[in-house]
């Protein structure tokens, strides 16, 4: 029987080197890796995950915001949300909600990072 186990998002960004440098100086990720000279793709890594970036041809636009929601362009399960959320504040992480405790029982910090991109931080009740 097959599982999968693991997502890897990859965001379309204007400027790689940039984006890879704003995950590793505020959000505490590690930088994996770059190819291509000048740069057209990075990887990013912290804990379990990665999350890749490519060079955009064009100004990528972002369309994640309905009135007053906004739709995540990448969940990421974390244990100790309300630790995360104090350090990513320390760093200057721009916050968009949160911690906080959603009726499905996650508590939940949202992040915009440097291009736009939404992410959200969601910490299930068996993890705290």
């Amino acid at each position: 029987m097959s599982e999968i186990r693991l997502a890897t998002p990859q965001f379309l960004v204007a400027d790689v080197v940039a984006t890879a440098e704003y995950y590793r100086d505020v959000l505490g990720f590690t930088i994996d890796g770059y190819a291509g000279e000048p740069p057209v793709f990075a990887m990013v890594a912290r804990d379990r995950i990665s999350i890749y970036f490519s060079r955009a041809r064009q100004e990528p636009g972002r369309s994640n915001r309905h009135g007053n929601s906004v739709a995540y362009d990448a969940y990421l399960h974390t244990a100790g949300v309300d630790e995360l959320a104090t350090t990513l504040r320390g760093h200057g992480a721009k916050i968009l909600e949160g911690p906080v405790l959603r009726g499905y029982d996650h508590r939940e910090l949202v992040v915009e990072d440097c291009n736009g991109y939404v992410l959200c931080f969601g910490e299930p009740p068996n993890w705290r």
